[in-house]
């Protein structure tokens, strides 16, 4: 019996002709012959539903924020220097961090910081560095022509009303660009407290500006100014930030003029204070064509008309167009005329070297005796005032070995 089963041969397999397996296997015959065709979708499809589609949400608004109005660039080959305010309340640090921003891109610094300073910051970009003031007016002005902001936040004081007056005036005015820079960490001695007061304000600013805003630590000061890597980290993404073109500021004229000078009779002056006057202002032509006779608004002063426009060379022009990695020392040009760098003043057709007046003398006198007076300097100034030589002071001066000893001359001294 066990034989006759064993000598049996097995039932071949008989593939299926109905049922839904079946019917997969016959249209898999009717696809195309590719690769992917053949896999089984299932082992390549998304796991869940709701992340694929927050994935998919993501996308479209990366796509999206890529697809702006087309806005003309009528800047230029040579574009006018960008505009960089500070901003930020009183004693953040505001002159500091210019001064800082200054020794990085010019390896000078001012001792100073008054008006409008302009400075070549790389090879076919060059920035003008404003301090705001602590008032609305003059956050209003930075608001409507500033290119780049960078807001200062006391960390250890945190967000103050200046900040969110600034913000809400940006909103109205036409939004910059705005970078926050944190200060005074130096102050929160405890790491743990660091790290959640960065967290904290971090989240702050990032729902006032918008999410993802560059923000900046600078720690404590380093021999007067912050130190050298943070300060060249925040000049580089300065350097390297790009501006687009405002549709108002692209298509209207204005000037941030970095210098002043009034031109009015002083005898006018003298007999009304309240005359017309006759001023003439500096400064390079942002945006379109600046017109002849046109009506220009003056802030705080209203509406008045140009009597006349001239063109000047550029005070602080941009290197020659060579294939250079770097700028060199004498291309590193600052251009700050109301800070006087070195006592130069500029005018319309000559340069003025300030010398201090008819009293500087006097003063220079009275400065050198206060440093001659110092413990220090003492035996140089000595040396300074001497009428003979030293020979001749040896040859008459006598040498005394204990208090109540006779004196030696010169001569008596044996070799």
């Amino acid at each position: 019996m066990a034989d006759a089963e064993d000598s049996t041969p097995a039932k071949s397999h008989r593939k299926r002709q109905a049922g839904p397996k079946a019917d997969r296997k016959k249209n898999r015959k009717h696809l195309p012959e590719d690769a992917s065709a053949q896999r089984n979708p299932k082992a390549f499809s998304f796991k869940s539903a709701v992340k694929a589609a927050r994935q998919f949400r993501r996308k479209q608004d990366v796509e999206t924020k890529r697809h702006h109005e087309p806005v003309v660039d009528r800047t230029p080959l040579q574009a006018p220097p960008y505009i960089i305010a500070v901003v930020g309340p009183p004693k953040v640090g505001k002159t500091t961090l210019i001064n800082s921003l200054l020794k990085n891109f010019t390896r000078q610094q001012l001792s100073d910081v008054k008006g409008p300073i302009t400075i070549v910051s790389g090879k076919k970009r060059r920035l003008t560095l404003l301090e705001c003031n602590n008032d609305i007016n003059s956050m209003i002005d930075v608001a409507k022509v500033a290119d780049l902001v960078l807001l200062l936040i006391d960390a250890s004081f945190g967000f103050e009303m200046e900040i969110f007056e600034f913000l809400n005036i940006c909103q109205v005015h036409g939004f910059p660009k705005i970078m926050g820079v944190l200060t005074h960490l130096d102050l929160l001695k405890n790491n743990k407290a660091l790290k959640k007061t960065k967290k904290k304000l971090k989240t702050r600013f990032w729902t006032e500006v918008y999410q993802g805003a560059k923000l900046f630590y600078l720690s404590g000061l380093v021999y007067g100014s912050y130190p050298k890597v943070e300060i060249h980290n925040l000049g580089r993404f300065i350097s390297v930030t790009k501006f687009r073109p405002l549709t108002w500021r692209v298509s209207h004229p204005y000037i941030l003029a970095d210098r002043m000078e009034e031109l009015t009779d002083p005898e006018l002056i003298r007999q009304n204070a309240k005359c017309d006057r006759k001023v003439s202002l500096y400064g390079y032509v942002r945006g379109a064509h600046l017109q002849h006779n046109s009506r220009v608004h003056i802030i705080g002063c209203g509406d008045h008309t140009l009597e006349e426009i001239s063109l000047l060379p550029d005070p602080c022009p941009l290197p020659n167009a060579e294939k250079k990695r770097s700028l060199n020392e004498k291309e590193r040009l600052m251009y700050a005329p109301l800070s006087g760098v070195g006592g130069v003043v500029y005018d319309k057709d000559a340069v003025y070297i300030d010398l201090g007046g008819s009293q500087a003398a006097r003063e220079k006198s009275q400065s050198s005796a206060q440093v001659d007076s110092q413990p220090g300097n003492e035996l140089v100034s000595s040396l300074i005032g001497a009428k003979q030589t030293i020979d001749t002071k040896m040859m008459t001066s006598h040498l005394t070995l204990f208090t109540d000893g006779a004196q030696i001359a010169p001569d008596e001294v044996v070799e």
